[in-house]
Protein backbone atom coordinates (compact mmCIF):
# COMPACT_ATOMS: atom_id res chain seq x y z
CA UNK A 1 0.00 0.00 0.00
CA UNK A 2 2.66 2.40 0.26
CA UNK A 3 4.65 1.72 -2.85
CA UNK A 4 1.53 2.44 -4.61
CA UNK A 5 0.67 5.54 -2.70
CA UNK A 6 4.25 6.87 -3.06
CA UNK A 7 4.37 6.52 -6.41
CA UNK A 8 0.88 7.96 -6.84
CA UNK A 9 1.64 11.09 -4.38
CA UNK A 10 5.25 11.53 -7.26
CA UNK A 11 3.07 11.73 -10.11
CA UNK A 12 0.09 13.78 -8.72
CA UNK A 13 2.78 16.17 -6.82
CA UNK A 14 4.50 16.45 -10.20
CA UNK A 15 1.60 16.87 -12.07
CA UNK A 16 0.20 20.00 -9.88
CA UNK A 17 3.88 21.48 -10.02
CA UNK A 18 2.80 22.15 -13.68
CA UNK A 19 -0.73 22.99 -13.10
CA UNK A 20 0.45 25.70 -10.92
CA UNK A 21 2.82 26.81 -13.21
CA UNK A 22 0.54 26.89 -16.26
CA UNK A 23 -2.03 28.89 -14.01
CA UNK A 24 0.35 31.27 -12.17
CA UNK A 25 3.71 31.39 -14.41
CA UNK A 26 7.00 32.26 -12.73
CA UNK A 27 5.07 33.62 -9.61
CA UNK A 28 3.51 29.85 -8.97
CA UNK A 29 7.15 28.64 -9.35
CA UNK A 30 8.06 30.77 -6.07
CA UNK A 31 5.17 29.86 -4.63
CA UNK A 32 5.80 26.49 -4.97
CA UNK A 33 9.49 26.62 -3.80
CA UNK A 34 8.33 27.66 -0.18
CA UNK A 35 5.31 25.31 0.04
CA UNK A 36 7.43 22.24 -0.80
CA UNK A 37 9.91 23.21 1.51
CA UNK A 38 8.12 24.02 4.51
CA UNK A 39 5.83 21.05 3.83
CA UNK A 40 8.30 18.52 3.70
CA UNK A 41 10.38 19.26 6.71
CA UNK A 42 7.23 18.22 8.76
CA UNK A 43 6.43 14.97 6.47
CA UNK A 44 10.18 13.86 6.90
CA UNK A 45 9.50 13.66 10.68
CA UNK A 46 7.56 10.60 9.93
CA UNK A 47 8.91 7.45 9.19
CA UNK A 48 7.64 4.33 6.34
CA UNK A 49 8.83 0.75 4.92
CA UNK A 50 8.68 0.68 1.57
CA UNK A 51 10.24 -1.56 -0.60
CA UNK A 52 11.90 -3.66 1.92
CA UNK A 53 13.24 -0.36 3.18
CA UNK A 54 12.64 2.17 6.12
CA UNK A 55 12.88 5.66 5.17
CA UNK A 56 11.53 9.54 5.74
CA UNK A 57 8.75 10.92 4.25
CA UNK A 58 9.24 14.23 2.41
CA UNK A 59 11.84 13.09 -0.15
CA UNK A 60 8.93 13.49 -3.33
CA UNK A 61 7.96 17.18 -2.15
CA UNK A 62 11.56 18.20 -1.94
CA UNK A 63 12.58 16.27 -5.72
CA UNK A 64 9.68 19.19 -6.47
CA UNK A 65 11.68 22.20 -5.05
CA UNK A 66 14.57 20.81 -7.58
CA UNK A 67 11.85 20.13 -10.67
CA UNK A 68 10.72 24.10 -9.93
CA UNK A 69 14.14 25.66 -10.19
CA UNK A 70 15.03 23.77 -12.57
CA UNK A 71 12.04 25.16 -14.74
CA UNK A 72 12.95 28.60 -13.49
CA UNK A 73 16.60 28.36 -15.18
CA UNK A 74 15.39 26.60 -18.12
CA UNK A 75 12.93 29.17 -19.03
CA UNK A 76 13.95 32.43 -16.89
CA UNK A 77 17.65 31.96 -16.36
CA UNK A 78 20.32 31.15 -13.24
CA UNK A 79 19.24 34.19 -11.61
CA UNK A 80 15.12 33.75 -11.39
CA UNK A 81 16.35 29.84 -10.47
CA UNK A 82 18.74 31.26 -7.60
CA UNK A 83 16.52 34.07 -6.79
CA UNK A 84 14.03 31.12 -5.69
CA UNK A 85 16.58 29.11 -3.60
CA UNK A 86 17.24 32.00 -1.60
CA UNK A 87 13.78 32.49 -0.86
CA UNK A 88 13.09 29.10 -0.08
CA UNK A 89 16.05 29.29 2.35
CA UNK A 90 15.01 32.87 3.75
CA UNK A 91 10.81 31.13 4.25
CA UNK A 92 12.88 28.21 5.98
CA UNK A 93 15.11 30.20 8.01
CA UNK A 94 11.85 32.42 9.17
CA UNK A 95 9.93 29.61 9.86
CA UNK A 96 12.10 27.47 12.11
CA UNK A 97 12.63 30.66 14.00
CA UNK A 98 9.07 32.15 14.56
CA UNK A 99 7.73 28.48 15.53
CA UNK A 100 10.49 28.12 17.82
CA UNK A 101 9.68 31.53 19.59
CA UNK A 102 6.00 30.29 18.97
CA UNK A 103 6.93 27.51 21.60
CA UNK A 104 8.18 29.80 24.29
CA UNK A 105 5.07 30.82 25.18
CA UNK A 106 3.59 29.47 28.51
CA UNK A 107 0.12 27.77 27.10
CA UNK A 108 -2.90 28.30 29.25
CA UNK A 109 -3.86 25.84 31.17
CA UNK A 110 -6.59 24.00 28.82
CA UNK A 111 -4.28 24.49 25.80
CA UNK A 112 -4.05 20.89 24.19
CA UNK A 113 -1.42 21.84 21.37
CA UNK A 114 1.83 22.75 22.51
CA UNK A 115 2.62 18.99 23.20
CA UNK A 116 1.85 18.39 19.46
CA UNK A 117 3.85 21.54 18.33
CA UNK A 118 7.03 20.66 20.35
CA UNK A 119 6.49 17.26 18.81
CA UNK A 120 6.49 18.63 15.15
CA UNK A 121 7.92 21.95 15.74
CA UNK A 122 10.20 21.33 18.71
CA UNK A 123 13.57 19.87 16.61
CA UNK A 124 16.90 20.11 17.82
CA UNK A 125 19.30 23.10 16.64
CA UNK A 126 21.52 20.60 15.49
CA UNK A 127 18.70 18.48 12.72
CA UNK A 128 17.80 22.06 11.87
CA UNK A 129 20.74 23.91 11.00
CA UNK A 130 21.20 20.93 9.08
CA UNK A 131 18.81 20.93 6.62
CA UNK A 132 18.89 24.30 5.94
CA UNK A 133 22.81 24.27 5.33
CA UNK A 134 22.38 20.85 2.86
CA UNK A 135 19.21 23.06 1.27
CA UNK A 136 21.19 25.82 0.05
CA UNK A 137 24.72 23.51 -0.57
CA UNK A 138 22.79 21.25 -2.86
CA UNK A 139 20.29 24.02 -4.49
CA UNK A 140 22.75 26.27 -5.61
CA UNK A 141 24.87 23.62 -6.97
CA UNK A 142 21.86 21.98 -9.24
CA UNK A 143 21.17 25.49 -10.52
CA UNK A 144 24.93 26.35 -11.42
CA UNK A 145 25.29 22.98 -12.69
CA UNK A 146 22.29 22.50 -14.42
CA UNK A 147 23.38 25.86 -16.41
CA UNK A 148 26.89 24.15 -16.78
CA UNK A 149 25.48 21.08 -18.79
CA UNK A 150 23.37 23.79 -20.83
CA UNK A 151 26.53 25.25 -21.72
CA UNK A 152 28.65 22.58 -22.14
CA UNK A 153 25.66 20.95 -25.11
CA UNK A 154 24.60 24.38 -25.89
CA UNK A 155 21.09 24.06 -24.85
CA UNK A 156 20.39 20.62 -26.67
CA UNK A 157 19.83 16.77 -24.30
CA UNK A 158 17.10 18.78 -21.96
CA UNK A 159 17.25 15.08 -20.08
CA UNK A 160 21.23 15.20 -19.59
CA UNK A 161 21.30 18.84 -17.69
CA UNK A 162 17.99 18.09 -16.00
CA UNK A 163 19.19 14.62 -14.22
CA UNK A 164 22.87 15.35 -14.31
CA UNK A 165 22.48 18.39 -12.13
CA UNK A 166 19.72 17.29 -9.85
CA UNK A 167 21.17 13.76 -8.92
CA UNK A 168 24.06 14.61 -7.90
CA UNK A 169 22.94 17.71 -6.09
CA UNK A 170 20.64 14.98 -4.72
CA UNK A 171 23.48 13.20 -3.47
CA UNK A 172 24.99 16.05 -1.90
CA UNK A 173 21.82 17.05 -0.28
CA UNK A 174 22.01 13.25 1.63
CA UNK A 175 25.28 13.11 2.90
CA UNK A 176 25.27 17.01 3.83
CA UNK A 177 22.31 16.47 5.88
CA UNK A 178 22.99 13.43 7.04
CA UNK A 179 26.50 13.84 8.58
CA UNK A 180 25.67 17.22 10.16
CA UNK A 181 22.73 15.45 11.71
CA UNK A 182 23.46 11.93 12.49
CA UNK A 183 27.16 11.82 12.55
CA UNK A 184 28.06 10.21 16.27
CA UNK A 185 24.32 9.84 16.75
CA UNK A 186 24.50 6.39 14.71
CA UNK A 187 27.13 3.56 14.33
CA UNK A 188 29.08 3.80 10.68
CA UNK A 189 27.70 1.33 9.08
CA UNK A 190 24.05 2.20 10.09
CA UNK A 191 24.41 6.12 8.77
CA UNK A 192 25.54 4.42 5.61
CA UNK A 193 22.53 2.75 5.43
CA UNK A 194 20.77 5.69 6.06
CA UNK A 195 22.22 7.71 3.34
CA UNK A 196 21.78 5.09 0.67
CA UNK A 197 18.56 4.55 1.09
CA UNK A 198 17.63 8.22 1.33
CA UNK A 199 19.23 8.90 -1.63
CA UNK A 200 17.94 5.43 -3.84
CA UNK A 201 14.51 7.77 -3.18
CA UNK A 202 14.97 10.82 -3.89
CA UNK A 203 17.07 9.79 -7.33
CA UNK A 204 14.17 7.99 -8.29
CA UNK A 205 11.69 10.97 -7.85
CA UNK A 206 14.25 12.85 -9.85
CA UNK A 207 14.73 10.63 -12.78
CA UNK A 208 10.73 10.98 -12.75
CA UNK A 209 10.43 14.38 -13.51
CA UNK A 210 12.37 14.17 -16.78
CA UNK A 211 8.98 14.07 -18.81
CA UNK A 212 7.89 16.52 -16.71
CA UNK A 213 10.33 19.18 -17.76
CA UNK A 214 10.09 19.37 -21.10
CA UNK A 215 6.37 19.10 -20.12
CA UNK A 216 7.07 22.59 -18.15
CA UNK A 217 9.15 23.95 -21.70
CA UNK A 218 6.26 23.06 -23.85
CA UNK A 219 4.00 25.15 -21.84
CA UNK A 220 6.48 27.87 -20.89
CA UNK A 221 7.26 28.48 -24.67
CA UNK A 222 3.29 28.16 -25.49
CA UNK A 223 3.26 31.02 -22.72
CA UNK A 224 5.63 33.12 -24.71
CA UNK A 225 4.01 32.86 -28.42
Amino acid sequence: MNELLWIGFAVVDLTLTLAVFRLFGKSGLFGLIVFNLLLCNIQVLKTVEMFGMTTTLGNILYAGVFLATDILGELYGKKEAQKGVLLGFVTLVMATVYMQVALTFIPAPDDFAQPLLEGIFGLLPRLAAASMVAYLVSQMHDVWAYHFWKRKTNGQALWLRNNASTLVSQALDTVIFCLLAFWGQYPAQVLMEIIITTFLFKGTVALLDTPFIYLARAIGRKGTD
